[in-house]
């Protein structure tokens, strides 16, 4: 479908300045380099993360924990889509970006919210996909890229919205889809895939950011004759999973770009004895190649649907007085894991737990491999309980990193465990293949489930937790203003928090929950903060299973809108 795109002469006046904005920014549009990328300017974000390591962070400071409280909307903007928006809007030079679930994209201005062009991706009626929502767009060059639910990747032109290329990368029919926002640098464009209940095999693919060809591509499920092929029984490898559905990070010195990959297929272990390689581990791509170059697996033979898809921050460390370039990564798990990234390894360091689990009975000291509790470990034929349940200690919302702090921040949900009972499954394609059947359960006396929990990487420490009844799937912003910004709670707030010490400054309540990742950026030498909100996918599918377990009843708004806050 094309764009709806504006004549000149209308869009002129759609684009009148407010509050002192001049003319369209996108009349001076400039291009998204590897250099910018890497060095990104603090008034811009430019990335899912703001900076291709992943830290979550802008170094603005005009709002700060003095004054946040003077916090208040400036525009908003209604996407006319419900169900759940999980894209952090993307900002270069005063145009915002942002995605919807069912794939529409939208420029704005960024400082009025006033609309420049959208575009619609046309989705067959036939479309299979078991999460329907989108990450967000990756910008480079004059383009704007986004993937799309059937399993497409579109390159637009930024100043139009016009398409420029369209490239399918897998057929939709098998179960592929693609929710992830790409990761964008030297000239390629990385995707990977979800469908890791549907008996996909996982990849990872580069396409030149240009034409769109096929670079390379590297599966995250090794064949036969690979390294890795012999985790795997007969066959099995066809239908593994190690789905990639959250966008990589990547160290330019190394030219390593990070990706975190998800579940086994099926659910049970015991159908597909051995580790299960590259089944939730990170993994270290080469970003010419992209060969494997080396990676760590955080639990082997997955049997809970502990997806480790969240990709570590690259950030540094000072462990004992050695300064290590580490990987930092909260567990689905539940264990907060500490590794150190080499040209050739992935060295382990440290990895502690930082909700309540139970399947692990130890970890062994040198290499983080985890030995299981076989009462809490899923097997065919019969229900198991484990802690936490299948959404883990911390899904996929972003952590965050402040160099100013020195603190890694991240939601997590806690005293919530699950029941699995593992049934035989034979594979269809297109149709769920986890051959599991789920309950979720609270740990007795649980006085809350959702967190924010901030800890000293340095010391490997706990810094201050901030606790919420309702669960918790809000993604981190953090500030060089001290503060912590987040949503992810049932009430519908979006909070602002002192980043040292955990202390609620702000809060507002938004039109619906927030899943979404926030951001922050600055035009005309003003900070804004911007946020989606839209309840939905995971996150409403957990509050029916709270409800059900506490007899209650709640209710969250449908509905997804942009909110952008300034100070007066």
């Amino acid at each position: 479908m094309h764009p709806v795109r504006f004549p000149a002469a209308l869009l002129a006046i759609l684009l009148l300045p407010l509050g002192g904005h001049a003319q369209s920014p996108l009349s001076d549009y400039p291009p998204v380099t590897d250099a910018r990328l890497l060095n990104p300017e603090p008034g811009n974000w430019l990335s899912y993360r703001g900076n291709l390591s992943g830290w979550g962070y802008s170094p603005l400071d005009q709002i700060d924990a003095a004054n946040v409280a003077d916090l208040q909307p400036v525009w908003t903007f209604s996407t006319g889509v419900t169900g759940g928006h999980e894209a952090p809007p993307v900002v270069n030079d005063g145009v915002m970006f942002i995605t919807t679930p069912e794939n529409l994209v939208y420029a704005l201005d960024a400082a009025t919210g006033d609309l420049l062009w959208r575009y619609q991706h046309d989705l067959p009626a036939s479309l299979i996909a078991f999460h329907r929502t989108n990450r967000g767009v990756a910008l480079y060059g004059d383009k704007v890229y986004t993937a799309t639910l059937d399993a497409r990747v579109v390159a637009l032109d930024a100043r139009t919205g016009d398409k420029v290329w369209d490239t399918t990368v897998q057929d939709n029919n098998f179960g592929y889809y693609i929710t992830m926002a790409p990761l964008a640098i030297d000239g390629k464009i990385l995707v990977g895939t979800s469908g890791g209940e549907l008996g996909i095999r996982g990849f990872i693919v580069a396409l030149d950011a240009e034409t769109g060809e096929e670079l390379w591509r590297t599966y995250t499920v090794p064949a036969p004759g690979q390294p890795g092929n012999e985790s795997w029984p007969g066959e099995s490898w066809r239908t593994g999973g190690a789905a990639v559905w959250i966008p990589g990070h990547y160290d330019a010195e190394l030219r390593l770009a990070y990706f975190g990959t998800g579940n086994p297929g099926p659910w049970i272990g015991d159908q597909r004895p051995g580790d299960n390689l590259y089944t939730n581990s990170v993994i270290a791509l080469d970003i010419d190649s992209g060969e494997i170059r080396n990676h760590h697996q955080y639990h082997w033979n997955g049997s809970w649907d502990w997806d480790e898809v969240a990709t570590p921050i690259l950030m540094p460390v000072e462990r004992n007085g050695r300064q290590i370039n580490a990987l930092v990564h909260a567990g689905r798990n539940g264990y907060l894991w500490l590794l150190e990234r080499h040209a050739d390894r992935i060295g382990f360091v440290d990895a502690v737990p930082y909700v309540y689990q139970n399947a692990f009975a130890s970890l062994d000291p040198e290499t983080g491999r985890p030995t299981y509790d076989p009462e809490h470990k899923p097997t065919t034929g019969a229900s198991t309980s484990f802690c936490p349940s299948l959404w883990g200690g911390k899904d996929w919302p972003p952590a965050a990193y402040n160099p100013t702090t020195g603190l890694v921040y991240f939601p997590a949900n806690d005293n919530h465990c699950g029941i699995v009972e593992g049934r035989e499954v034979t594979y269809t394609p297109g149709s769920s293949f986890t051959g599991a059947r789920t309950q979720m359960t609270l740990r007795e006396g649980a006085d809350h489930i959702g967190e924010i929990q901030a800890w000293d990487m340095n010391t490997g420490q706990q810094v201050w937790t901030r606790e919420f009844a309702s669960h918790n799937w809000g993604g981190i912003l953090t500030t060089a203003g001290n503060l912590v910004f987040s949503g992810g709670t049932v009430d519908r707030f979006f909070r602002a928090h002192d980043a040292t010490t955990g202390q609620e400054l702000w809060r507002f309540r938004t039109n619906s929950g927030i899943i979404g990742v926030p951001s922050t950026f600055a035009v005309d030498g003003k900070q804004y903060v911007a946020i989606q909100s839209g309840w939905g996918v995971d996150a409403a599918a957990m509050t029916g299973r709270v409800d059900q377990i506490r007899g209650t009843r709640t209710f969250v708004p449908q509905g997804g809108v942009v909110w952008v806050f300034a100070l007066p």
